[in-house]
C-alpha cells in the first residue's frame, strides 16, 4: 500500500486545513502561510480533491471510483460522493469517537475488531446503511486501548445522523447524511468540475 511519510500537520497547512477535521487537537498555525500566491483554477480544483482525499485517507484510484459511482446515482454528483466518503466504516467508527483518528479507526477495522449487524468486517472502505448496528467485538471493549480513546473522544460531538452508545462501544446509523451534516471543510464542487473535464 502507498504510504506518504509527509508530516500530517505540514500537510495540513499545504492543504489550508485545520488538524481537528482529522482528530488532532493541535492548533494550526495559520500565519505560518507564506505569502498569498494566485493559484489557478485548476490549482483549486485539486486542492479541494487532495483536501478531500487526505481527510478521508483515501488513496487516488478508490477516490476515483467512489467519483464514478456518485455520477452514475441519482442527485448531485459532489454530494453523493461526500456521503460515500462519510459513511465508510472506518469514519463511522471515528464520528462514533471509537478511535481518536480516522487512521487509527481504519487500524480497528483492519485488526477485525468491529462488528457490523453481528457480523465482523474488516474492510474500511465498506459503507455503512441506514440502519445498520456498528460495535467494537465484545472480547475487545475491556481493553485499555478503548477506556483510553473514550477518554479522550468523551467530550467529541457525534453527528445527529449516527447514535452513539460510548459506554457500551456500540453505535447505530440514524440515516444516510445530508450535505448539510458533514462538517467537512470540502467544496465537492470544485471536485466535480476537475474530474468532469
Amino acid at each position: 500500500m502507498a504510504i506518504n511519510r509527509t508530516p500530517v500537520l505540514k500537510r495540513c497547512r499545504s492543504l489550508g486545513l485545520d488538524p481537528i477535521y482529522l482528530g488532532i487537537d493541535k492548533k494550526s498555525n495559520r500565519n505560518s502561510q507564506r505569502g498569498n500566491k494566485k493559484v489557478s483554477e485548476y490549482g483549486l480544483q485539486l486542492r479541494e480533491k487532495q483536501k478531500a482525499k487526505f481527510i478521508y485517507g483515501v488513496l487516488e484510484k478508490p477516490f476515483r471510483n467512489y467519483y464514478e459511482k456518485a455520477d452514475r446515482m441519482k442527485g448531485m454528483t459532489g454530494e453523493n460522493l461526500m456521503v460515500m466518503l462519510e459513511t465508510r466504516l472506518d469514519n463511522v467508527i471515528f464520528r462514533l469517537g471509537f478511535a481518536r483518528t480516522r487512521q487509527e479507526a481504519r487500524q480497528i477495522v483492519d485488526h477485525k475488531h468491529v462488528l457490523v449487524n453481528g457480523k465482523q468486517v474488516n474492510i474500511p472502505s465498506y459503507l455503512v446503511k441506514a440502519g445498520d448496528t456498528v460495535e467494537i467485538k465484545e472480547k475487545c471493549k475491556g481493553s485499555d486501548r478503548y477506556k483510553a480513546i473514550l477518554e479522550s473522544t468523551g467530550g467529541r460531538l457525534v453527528p445527529e445522523w449516527l447514535d452513539a452508545d460510548q459506554e457500551n462501544l456500540k453505535g447505530a446509523v440514524k440515516e444516510l447524511p445530508t450535505r448539510e451534516m458533514i462538517d467537512v471543510p470540502v467544496n465537492e464542487m470544485l471536485i466535480v468540475e476537475l474530474y468532469s473535464k
